[in-house]
C-alpha cells in the first residue's frame, strides 16, 4: 500500500482536494480531525494537557478550544509541546486506519505534514498551493474572521516556497488550472 501525505496552507483547499480524491476511490484519513478526536478521546493527550494548563483546559469532556488556542497562539513553546504529545498518537491512529484498508494507495490530510516532521513516513507527499488573496478570501468567507485574522494564521504557518522544497507534487488550486487534470496525473504518476 502507498501512503501519501496531502498537506496545504490554510485557505489552499487541501480538504477540497481529499474530497475529489475520496470521490476518485481513494481513501483519505483527516489528521486534524482525528487529533480533535483524540484531543477529547485519549487519556494520554488529556493527562498531559491537563498536566501543563491545568484541569480548566477541558470543559466536561471536550477540551476548551479558546483556551487551548489562545496558548498556542502565544507561546511557541506551548505549540511545540502540544503537537508532540498529539501527533504520535494521530500517526498511530492513522497506521491502524490503514490496516483496514483495502486500497493500493492511501491520503493523510494534514495541515502541518512538514513542520512536524511526518512528512518521512510518507511514501510521497501532495502541497496544495494557492495564491494567497485566494487563501485569505476563502478563509474570511469559511470562518467569518477578518484578513487579519487569516493572515495571522497564515503568518503562525510554513510558507509555501519552503513547503515545496520538501513536497513531492505541487497541486494549483487557483481556479485557473483544472484540478482534476492534475490529479489524475498525480495518481497516473504515483501508480507508475
Amino acid at each position: 500500500m502507498k501512503r501519501v501525505g496531502l498537506t496545504g496552507g490554510i485557505g489552499s483547499g487541501k480538504s477540497f482536494v481529499a474530497g475529489i480524491l475520496r470521490t476518485m476511490g481513494y481513501p483519505v484519513f483527516h489528521s486534524d480531525e482525528r487529533a480533535k478526536a483524540l484531543t477529547n478521546e485519549h487519556p494520554e493527550i488529556r493527562k498531559g494537557l491537563v498536566a501543563r494548563f491545568g484541569a480548566t483546559i477541558y470543559l466536561g469532556e471536550a477540551i476548551n478550544k479558546p483556551a487551548l488556542a489562545q496558548r498556542l497562539f502565544a507561546s511557541e513553546e506551548d505549540r511545540m509541546f502540544v503537537n508532540a504529545l498529539i501527533h504520535p498518537i494521530v500517526r498511530q491512529d492513522f497506521h491502524a486506519w490503514c490496516k483496514e484498508q483495502r486500497s493500493e494507495m492511501v491520503f493523510n490530510e494534514a495541515a502541518i505534514l512538514f513542520e512536524t516532521g511526518s512528512y518521512l513516513d510518507f511514501d510521497a507527499t501532495v502541497l496544495v498551493v494557492a495564491p494567497l488573496e485566494l487563501r485569505i478570501a476563502r478563509v474570511m468567507e469559511r470562518n467569518a474572521w477578518s484578513a487579519r485574522e487569516v493572515e495571522e494564521r497564515i503568518q503562525a504557518q510554513w510558507d509555501d516556497a519552503r513547503k515545496t522544497a520538501l513536497a513531492s507534487f505541487v497541486v494549483v488550486n487557483d481556479h485557473q488550472r483544472p484540478l482534476l487534470i492534475q490529479l489524475e496525473h498525480l495518481i497516473e504518476t504515483l501508480q507508475a
